[in-house]
């Protein structure tokens, strides 16, 4: 898929090239910054607004720094 295919490609094509990456040094920073973009993006939200956000997102991120970090999901 490409950003212009994305709905919301300002975070998803980052989450994206995370789910892509397996290299444990890059995946953590990747792992860091998309955490800060979606988290980010929920704060800039009004509630009315929240069923379009990336709050599905999160599991995915914490997932990742689990299954590919060896990670607890609470760091």
């Amino acid at each position: 898929m490409t950003d212009g295919e994305l709905r919301f490609p300002h975070w998803q094509a980052p989450l994206e090239d995370l789910t892509l990456e397996f290299d444990p040094v890059n995946l953590q920073g990747k792992i860091r910054a998309v955490e800060a973009l979606l988290f980010g993006r929920l704060q800039q939200l009004d509630p009315s607004q929240r069923e379009n956000c990336p709050a599905s997102a999160l599991p995915i991120a914490r997932i990742m720094k689990r299954d590919r970090l060896d990670s607890p999901q609470s760091e």
